[in-house]
């Protein structure tokens, strides 16, 4: 839980500002992303593969 004070005579923008920029150095957004879902890392290393087989061929084919 991100808790940022506001300082006396400080807008609420600042203030604002402050909480967005601890909150995407957090890191946080990102790691409830990876988390909605659970992948194998079967699938995972499986997707990885297919995607490398698919820029191979169309560099393949640029060349022809």
């Amino acid at each position: 839980m991100l808790i940022v004070e506001i300082k006396n005579g400080e807008s609420i923008d600042q203030a604002l500002k402050r909480f967005k920029r601890k909150f995407q150095q957090t890191q946080t957004l990102k790691e409830l992303r990876t988390r909605r879902e659970f992948t194998k890392p079967s699938i995972t290393k499986r997707a990885e593969y297919l995607k490398a087989v698919y820029k191979e061929q169309k560099k393949r084919a640029e060349e022809i």
